[in-house]
């Protein structure tokens, strides 16, 4: 550790900062005004250096000044395509339902940049003028990362000039704290999205096309880039360009110094600073939420006059619809007999209910308790590694690991949802996030314990299960009675508690309920029944690994939710079911099996904007009304052709 060193590191988050900066700024700018948590962001910036690459081939030599900002042109268009076809259709829909189509998106773009540029890493040119290093304290300094030095405060100074002295600014500014009122003034809404997502999505791809001469291009750098995007927007605070530059400089400049630090020894024991890496962004946020919880240079956020569809309250299952439930049971436990031809249908079956298990148990508090969060595969990962680790380490059979991986994930729970229900929307759902990531970072590094980046191998179920129907009729039993508790609990007084919490915090309070007591106790019974989950999983595979916590396993959860539709009981199952199936069919089928996957989700979007089982029940509902119609009409209808089939027997 030098101070030399520490300068050159220092700079290095300098440069590192710009690029994330104007990534962080789009997406702050498009949430502001459209209230879409965009997923589909870290696309916008894999394209961006995609079609830089491209641009820069062709033009050749001092083209490359000439090819950023077209790629970032073209990226800008790109958005407002999107808007304009897919995004200004389902501005009406539930705000979930958005995220969930920004997804499908993600899903899309990938694989639409996988036939364009194919899968192998492409490393673009370095850039003319600013090929070689300057010498700063006797170390070489890149040039070009002076240059991104500049960039980013420059982007903030014009961005803000745009933002502060033109009328579009005043409007993206008016949109940002009442778009609601800006539309009653006459303001032409749709074209103000269109233009401030245009935006977002130009200044998103022109930071990726700044990255060309610094990393290589790959079909990993959208979600590794939406992750960085989203700490630095809520650190900095939703809405804020300040904010998200100063949040982007202080995440980069704290992952230089770790870098800087190395390997420090502290009372005899050696800390890896180094690694924090990985995780620090995420600490900084989850840190931050809890001093702060609207950030650094945030507001507290208005809430908006038009929620979506306001949520009917949740009714008991009649008749018919218990029949029903019981005919799907005696299905499913009929399976492995009718399929025995096919062993592998047993194994995809026993993945699609354990995915029902983790979806309704994510349910539980998004609809009934309505706490959004993106880090419930932390609780999966806990329960799926307290199995593990209970069964190898301290030799415990694996019926008992499974009763105690709810317990394990509980108790995470216990401890992350304190923090996370004094939070609310969409900071609550990051904060969430964070600890996900925090969880995943210490089971990645963990190699003594929990198997490192390998995971832990050999985690067999007892011999009595060695048969893979015996398992599947297990699983069967402990997800439909994990399923019928979580119903229980929600027509429970408890279950009423949080969903009047949900509906009205001061009514709620105003009778006595102490709602944040409530909600942190849903944390507990959601953690732990995706624990049970995670335990279950872990021993169908025989192996576990840092990926069962990962985000993508958290964002899995909310598609099957959101698909199946958030308004009812069976959403979570219908959505788990059809999302694994359609994945399993649509990976096996098709090189491109992303895109596919993503398009089906978009027109079930559309076509479905309750989900599939909100829809199905929506339906039910409008036909029992004209039903009931018909028969009140005809009941009014009986005293009058009485009266006149009397006048005709009287005549």
């Amino acid at each position: 550790m030098s101070f030399s060193g520490l300068i050159v590191q220092l700079l290095n988050g300098l440069a590192s900062a710009s690029s994330l900066f104007l990534v962080a700024a789009g997406l702050s700018l498009i949430f502001g005004v459209t209230r879409i948590v965009n997923f589909a962001h870290g696309s916008f910036f894999m394209v961006g250096i995609y079609v830089a690459y491209t641009l820069a081939d062709k033009l050749g030599g001092a083209g490359f000044w000439v090819a950023l900002p077209l790629a970032a042109i073209a990226v800008g268009v790109l958005g407002a395509v999107i808007e304009v076809v897919l995004l200004r259709r389902i501005y009406k829909a539930p705000e979930l339902f958005q995220l969930l189509a920004t997804f499908a998106l993600v899903l899309v773009i990938k694989d639409a940049v996988l036939w364009l540029w194919g899968p192998d890493e492409l490393l673009g040119p370095r850039a003319p003028g600013l090929r070689g290093s300057v010498e700063i304290l006797g170390r070489q300094f890149p040039a070009y990362d002076l240059f991104l030095i500049v960039i980013g405060p420059v982007v903030l100074g014009l961005v803000w000039l745009l933002l502060t002295r033109t009328r579009f600014g005043t409007l993206v500014r008016a949109a940002t704290q009442d778009r609601e009122m800006v539309s009653a003034l006459g303001v032409n809404q749709a074209w103000l999205f269109t233009a401030v997502f245009a935006l977002g999505a130009l200044l998103a791809g022109l930071g990726g096309a700044l990255q060309l001469p610094r990393e290589p291009a790959t079909l990993e750098m959208d979600l590794n880039t939406i992750g960085a995007a989203f700490v630095v927007v809520v650190v900095g605070g939703m809405g804020s360009l300040p904010g998200a530059y100063v949040a982007a400089l202080l995440i980069a400049e704290i992952k230089a110094l770790c870098i800087w630090l190395g390997v420090v020894e502290i009372a005899g024991i050696a800390i890896s600073f180094s690694k924090l890496t990985l995780v620090v962004d995420f600490l900084v946020m989850a840190a931050v939420l809890v001093w702060r919880p609207w950030g650094l240079m945030g507001r507290p956020q208005a809430p908006s006059r038009y929620v979506g569809m306001q949520e009917e309250p949740l009714r008991r299952a009649g008749g018919s619809y218990v029949a029903a439930v019981g005919v799907l049971a005696l299905v499913l436990a009929a399976m492995p007999v009718l399929t025995a031809s096919s062993p592998y249908t047993t194994v995809l079956l026993i993945d699609l209910l354990i995915a029902a298990l983790f979806a309704a148990s994510l349910h539980f508090i998004m609809g009934p308790a309505g706490m959004h969060s993106f880090g419930h595969a932390a609780y999966f990962g806990l329960g799926a590694y307290g199995a593990a680790l209970l069964a190898r380490a301290a030799g415990l059979p694996m019926e008992l690991t499974l009763v105690l991986a709810p317990v394990v994930a509980g108790l995470g729970a216990l401890v992350y949802g304190w923090f996370a229900v004094r939070l609310s929307g969409v900071y609550l759902a990051m904060l969430t996030l964070a600890f996900a990531q925090i969880t995943w970072a210490i089971v990645y590094q963990w190699d003594s314990f929990t198997g490192g980046s390998n995971g832990l191998t050999g985690v067999w179920p007892s011999e009595w299960l060695n048969d893979k129907r015996n398992y599947y009729w297990l699983t069967l039993v402990l997800v439909g009675g994990g399923l019928w508790w979580l119903r229980r609990v929600l027509f429970s007084p408890f279950g009423y508690a949080l969903r009047a919490g949900r509906d009205s915090v001061l009514r709620a309070d105003a009778i006595g309920i102490d709602v944040k007591r409530m909600q942190w106790a849903g944390f507990v019974v959601a953690g732990a029944v995706a624990g049970l989950a995670g335990g279950l999983f872990a021993y169908s595979k025989g192996s576990i690994s840092p990926e069962t916590l990962a985000v993508g396993r958290s964002v899995d959860g909310l598609v099957m939710v959101l698909l199946g539709g958030i308004q009812t009981l069976a959403g979570p199952v219908v959505g788990a079911f059809t999302f694994t199936w359609l994945h399993d069919m649509v990976a096996r089928n098709t090189d491109y099996w992303r895109a596919m996957l993503g398009a089906i989700i978009l027109i079930l979007v559309l076509l479905f904007p309750q989900g599939i089982a909100g829809s199905i029940k929506q339906l039910a509902d409008k036909w029992r009304e004209r039903r009931d119609d018909e028969a009140a009409d005809e009941a009014a209808q009986a005293p009058m052709q009485a009266a006149a089939a009397a006048g005709e027997r009287a005549r």
